[in-house]
This record gives structure tokens, sequence and C-alpha cells, in this order.
């Protein structure tokens, strides 16, 4: 083998076995990890910076950091997987190798030698992946998921392998006859093809932003339990596939040490977990020491794994699973390992894996046709046995053939096993090559098809109205309030007093605790009332003050308010999921959202959730019925002998009619005073909705104002500002009148509207709480060329 002194790290090559590319390396030991620097070399000096491993491995971590990130650049318009690009670093790596010059400055950079050194290091990143993916999952899961998850799981894993093995055993002769040597890793292609990785599904649905969405749930849910079952599979084929030439013992013992490992892990480290939870104080971070034990466990495992003939993942997977997932240990074991692992280690492993692949060599053509046939028809039947269930199961056929796709997707974790396959001479150049290309199709075909057919929102489309404004006299209020913190919670109930329950006409409430996901892969959703009467305990949650507070709140109120509390934990970019399917199942009138501002008792702003902000204005987009936005400024508590002071600003429209109605159903309540400002642009002899008005026998004062521009109205609003306790106004978007004109360019926050972000300007020193108001939009679906 001639290779020049300057394209490798070895003293000497020689090649003793052509066939089986085996050669007898001479290298300096120990060998140079760090050089003397650039100012010291000499001849005589072997230290140099291109001859020590560190700095070369340091210099290779920057050229494919630099190339990964001008791919990613390129291809985040065509919205492919983050991993894709990473995978398009390794072939523009691959080509630099092939044209000179730049071919003799790579073989300089990545010298023979180095590359089993940055694949051992890196390969650190995907054990740590597979780790935090662990972490993630709720294994308890299993036991409380639905037939649906378990029937589309089970048929989707199922029914490709059995069809593979018929394929095979019918046609095993002809086979062997057009694939010849590579018949073996014919079958592992067919076979791994198969697989359905939970950590590939729930990095795909949170690129597509749908894990919270139904379908997310249940393909989540449908990955966990095919993940499980392919795991207990692998492992105990893996036993049996490097057992070859071992005696029977050795097969038993490694068979032995896997159960002993599957076991004892859960029952030892499991217990310790939770007592290490216990004795850490409610709202402190778990301390490192503990962490560390951990992280050293976890490398301890991945040593036990491979003396048992298994992989090194493996031992840091079971480990993974029996950390309690969420706060405060799961949390703070993804926070600590989530960088390092995932995002600076990883991506350079999928860069060396795809350098890997050798597409210079030249293949038999049909032996290529062979091994990409045989993909191709796993998928198509991989994809019909998980529609056919999920039809079966009333799924409508676009959300059917979705769920396929994305249960057909392959990643990272594909990756790291054809790599293993492939180091370990299982499967032949042509077979890794032709399937790591095969993820790049696959998973771009899945992420493109997926956003075309699947439309979360599609299901809130329709023409059912879903407002206060379309509700029945004395009809019952179902209303939806989303508390963030404890100090939402008294302004919400404040908000509820505000809609006058009574026996006649009363109100049921659904208050939801949004709850940032941490440390967690499945979003969950608890209601806490069915939980309660299931298994008729009262269990902690940390909702236990917004449960505690409307329990009373309902005791106060008998026959007159019915709430049901429950708790969403999900990312803050998907949070509007959850409200937005609660509201539609409960079939609420309104959604009452917080506002991001939160002030001091002196009226000073006193913090900002940005997270909080950005939910709202989601679900201002989506929401399925009316949606009210409180800005509250301290408690006013809506009692009986209290006098409370409403202001109602009223121009016209849609939005202004549904916060009419709600002042409607406010003055209803004893001690209300009410106030319609009505501006208009010029003196009209009388308001078409003042008759709805003298129904109600409350102190109700009218007053017509003349606003003929923006500046005149925002006078108006200054002088009002500090004489009424609550105001009640309608959003008003995209609506353009005299009486606003102008205001809008200095609108600091959009959603709420021209009039209510100028009520809530600190400049105004007010302390009146507002509730901002749009009635339901009617959303149109979104139409595609499948049903």
């Amino acid at each position: 083998m001639a290779i020049n002194a300057s394209e490798t790290m070895f003293l000497s090559i020689t090649q003793v076995d052509e066939r089986r590319q085996k050669y007898e390396v001479c290298l300096d030991a120990p060998p140079h990890i760090v050089s003397d620097g650039l100012w010291r070399s000499s001849p005589q000096n072997t230290r140099t910076p291109m001859r020590s491993f560190l700095p070369l491995f340091e210099l290779q971590v920057l050229l494919i950091f630099a190339i990964t990130q001008i791919c990613r650049l390129i291809l985040m318009p065509f919205k492919v997987p983050l991993f894709i690009s990473q995978m398009m670093a390794g072939l523009i790596l691959q080509a630099l190798f092939v044209g000179e010059p730049v071919g003799s400055y790579m073989r300089v950079l990545f010298p023979y030698g180095t590359h089993d050194t940055i694949t051992t290091i890196t390969s650190i990143g995907f054990v740590l992946f597979i780790f935090i993916n662990g972490v993630q999952m709720d294994f308890s899961l299993i036991t409380r998921m639905g037939k649906k998850a378990w029937t589309i799981a089970i048929t989707g894993l199922v029914v490709p392998i059995l069809t593979a093995v018929a394929f095979v055993s019918v046609l095993k002769y002809p086979l062997l006859e057009v694939v010849d040597r590579n018949y073996h890793s014919f079958l592992v292609a067919l076979v791994s093809h198969t697989i359905i990785s939970f950590a590939v599904i729930a990095s795909l649905l949170n690129e597509l932003q749908i894990q919270n969405s139904e379908l997310g749930k249940l393909a989540l849910s449908a990955a966990l339990v095919s993940d499980i079952l392919c795991t207990c599979a692998t492992t105990i084929g893996t036993v049996f596939m490097f057992s070859e030439g071992h005696s029977s013992k050795e097969i038993i013992t490694n068979l032995v040490g896997l159960f002993a490992m599957a076991v004892s892990v859960p029952l030892v480290c499991r217990p310790a977990m939770f007592w290490i939870v216990r004795h850490t104080p409610e709202g402190r971070p778990v301390k490192d020491g503990y962490l560390y034990v951990i992280i050293v466990l976890l490398f301890v495992l991945g040593w036990v794994s491979v003396k048992i003939n298994q992989e090194f993942v493996l031992g840091a997977f079971i480990l993974g699973l029996a950390v309690p997932e969420g706060p405060p240990l799961g949390s703070a074991l993804v926070k600590k390992l989530n960088f390092f692992g995932t995002t600076f280690l990883l991506p350079i492993f999928i860069t060396i894996c795809m350098l890997k692949a050798d597409f210079s060599s030249t293949y038999s053509s049909t032996s290529v046709f062979a091994v990409s046939l045989v993909i191709m028809l796993t998928h198509l039947v991989k994809i019909i046995s998980c529609i056919l269930p999920a039809l079966f199961c009333n799924m409508p056929f676009r959300d059917a053939l979705s769920l396929s796709l994305i249960l057909n997707s392959k990643g990272v974790v594909e990756i790291g096993l054809y790599c293993f396959l492939y180091d370990y001479k299982i499967i032949d150049g042509l077979t890794y090559g032709i399937m790591i290309l095969s993820i790049i199709v696959v998973a771009c075909i899945v992420q493109w098809s997926v956003r075309f057919l699947y439309d979360p929102s599609r299901k809130y489309a329709g023409y059912q109205k879903r407002n206060i404004m379309s509700l029945r006299a004395w009809s019952e209020l179902r209303i939806l309030v989303c508390i963030h913190k404890p100090s939402h919670i008294s302004s919400m109930i404040d908000m509820i007093d505000l809609c006058c329950p009574t026996a006649e006409s009363p109100i049921i409430v659904d208050a939801l605790h949004l709850i940032e996901l941490v440390g967690r892969a499945l979003p969950i959703f608890i209601p806490h009332r069915i939980q309660r009467q299931e298994s008729g305990v009262q269990h902690r949650s940390y909702s236990d003050d917004v449960i505690l507070a409307f329990d009373v709140y309902e005791h106060e109120n008998p026959h007159v308010v019915t709430a049901y509390p429950c708790t969403a934990v999900s990312p803050p970019s998907l949070m509007y999921e959850d409200v937005c399917n609660l509201a539609f199942d409960k079939v609420a009138s309104i959604i009452i959202l917080p506002f991001h501002l939160r002030w001091s008792t002196d009226g000073e702003v006193e913090s900002e959730e940005k997270s909080i902000r950005a939910l709202n204005i989601r679900v201002l987009e989506k929401a399925p019925c009316s949606v009210g936005i409180l800005v509250s400024r301290g408690s006013q508590r809506m009692r009986e002998e209290e006098s409370i002071r409403v202001g109602l600003i009223y121009v016209g429209g849609e939005d202004d009619e549904e916060a009419l109605c709600i002042a409607k159903r406010a003055m209803m309540k004893r001690g209300m005073k009410l106030v319609v400002y009505h501006l208009v642009y010029e003196a009209e002899k009388e308001w078409d909705e003042r008759e709805a008005m003298e129904e109600m026998k409350h102190n109700i004062r009218y007053q017509q104002i003349v606003a003929k521009e923006g500046s005149e109205t925002a006078a108006f609003l200054s002088e009002v500002a500090k004489e009424h306790d609550f105001f009640i106004v309608g959003r008003r978007h995209g609506i353009e009148s005299p009486q606003t004109q102008g205001l809008t360019n200095w609108s600091e926050f959009p959603e709420l509207g021209v009039i209510g972000d100028f009520l809530a300007s600190p400049d105004l020193e007010s302390r009146a709480s507002i509730l901002v108001v749009q009635q339901q939009v009617a959303l149109k679906p979104r139409k595609g060329w499948l049903f």
C-alpha cells in the first residue's frame, strides 16, 4: 500500500491480506497526542501539529462544522431534516478527497489513522443521544396506551418482517444468482428497514412541530411500543450473530448477562434515582455529584454491554429508561448532556458515518438495483401495514397516510446502526452506501409529504359558531382559562366572576395549567378530576395550587360554577395545540389567556414572558372559538358588596359585539357599574345596540364620543383610564376606522388591538385591568391533492 509519509499517522503500513484488506501498521508508543507547536518544528521532531492527534482532531472538527453550517443555510429553504445537512457535509468532504489538488491537502488534514480517532470520540455523542432519548421516554406509558397505538405498532412491525421472511424463503435461489456474495448484506438491509425508532420519530415530529397534535401523540405512542419490541429482538439476535464459532456455554452466558443487566438496572438504579429526587428540595436543582455518578454509570454499563457481545449504546439506553423522566433529575441530565452530546459531537459523528461510504468503487448494476428494489418494497409494505389498521380505527385517509409515512421515517439512529454493521463487516460497502443514501431520500420524502398532507388546525375549520354572541339566552357558558403561574389564578377567577355565573346561566370552567416540557419526549395531558375518579385518591401534582383554588371556588359557588382543572406538559412552541384541542373538544365559547406582562402592586412592569406572548399570538390565529387576553393589574376580587366600575369601548365590528355580550353578562352581577363609550366619527341620534342595554335593570351609562382621528381617541382614553377598575374592548384586528387612524403606528402589542394596546400602556399610570376580546375567526381548511 503506497501512502506518502504526510498522509498517515503511522510510521509504516504493510498490506498482509489484499482480499480482506488487512494491514500491519507501526506507530510510536506512546502516540503523539499534543504537538510541540509550530515554532519548534524540525525534521527530527515528529511532534508537529500535523503529526499529532489533538491538533488534527481540532482542525477536522472545525472544517466539518464550517461545511455543515454552510449546508444548513443552503438547505434551510427546502425544509429538510437537520441531520441531512450533516450528511451532505460528509458527501462534500468525500468529493474533496477525489479532486486534485484539493485531495492532497485533504489527505494531509485527514491522514490515514485519524479516522478511527475522530469516529471513536464523536461516537460518544451518539451514545449520549441514545441515553437522552431513553431518559425522555416514559416507559410506564406502555401500560396506559390504547388499542389503536398497540395495533398500529405491532402490525407495522410484524407484517413487514413476515413479508421479508416469506420473500427471502420463496426467492432464495434466484436472489443468490443475482446478489451472489452480497446475499448476507441483502438480508440485513431487508430486516433493518423494518425497524421503527422512537428517537427518530420524536425528532421528526419536533421539526414538524406536530408532536402535540393527535397524530403526533399517536405516532409517538406507536413508536415507543415498536422501539421497545425492536430493541428486545435485536439484542437477542445480536447475541447469536456474534456467537458464531463460540460454544453453547458462551452463548448462554451472554444471554444470562443480557437478562441480568436488563432486570437489575431498573430494579436497582431506578429506586436509587427516586431517592435522589426525594432528597432534592422542591424548586432546587439536583446536585452535580449525583449527575456525575449517573454519567460514570452510563459508561460502565456500556463497557458491560460490550463484554456480553452487545453494542455499547445498549447499556446507555437501558439506563436512560431507568431515569425518572421530567424534572428534577431527568431534565437536569438532559440539560447537562444535550449540548456536548447532541449539539457538538453528534453532527460530527453523522458526517464521519457519511464519509465512510465509498461511492468511488465500481459495483454491479444488478446488485445495486436488487438492494435498492428491496429497500423500496420494504417501505411500501410497511406503509400499507400501517395504513390499514389506522383506517380500520376510523382515521381519515389523509391522516392515516401521514401516520404511516412518519412511522417509515429514518434518521440518526439508523445512521449509527448501519455504521455499526459496516464496521463489524456484517454488511459490505455497496449495501452500506445504498442504505445511507436511502436515509436521505426517505427522510426528505417523509418530511415534505407530511408537511403537505397534515394540517393540525384543519379540524378547527368549520361553520359551527362557538362564541358568546351566538349563545342562547340563559344557556350555560363554557370557558377555558389558561394558567402558567400561580399569580394568574386569582385574576382568572376574577374574570369568571365578571361573567356572573347564576343558576339560570351556569358557567363551566376548564382550568388548563400549562407547564413546559423538559426532560421528556412525550407531551402529557392530565385531567385531574377524571384521574381522581378513576384512582379514588389524591395525587401530588405540580398543579396543586390550581386544583385547590378552583375546587374552593366551585365550593363557594355551588350549582353555578363547575371547574375541571387539568394540566398539559408540552414544549412552549406547541402549547397552543393543547389550548386549541381542549377548547375544541369541550365546545368552549371563549378562551381566556393571561397577558405576558405582569404588573406589581405599584403599577410597574414586574416581569415579561416572551413564550407566553408567542402562545397568545398562535392561539389568536388558530383558536376554534372566541379568545380573550386578560391584562391584569393586581387583583380585584369581584365580591358582591364591592362596586366595580366597568368600561366598554365600542367602535364597531364583530370583536366589539363579542365584548358587548360579555359586558351584558357582567351587568347581571350586583354592584357592577357599566359605562359604554361609543366612539363615532360624527354625532348620531341613537345607537342600535342601546335597545339591548335597556333590557338590563342595572346602572348603565351610555356616552357617545365623537373622535375624527386617532389623536382625539387617545386623548379621550387618557382621561377615562383612571376612572374604571376594568375595561372590555374588542381587538378589531385588521379593521381600519378614522377613530383609530394613526394609533396603529404606535402599537407595541398588536395582539391587544389598537385600543387595548393603548390602555395597557404603562404611561397612562392606570390600575385598571383589561380584557381584549376577539370573536371566533372562521378558518378555511387547506386543500390538497388528496381527500
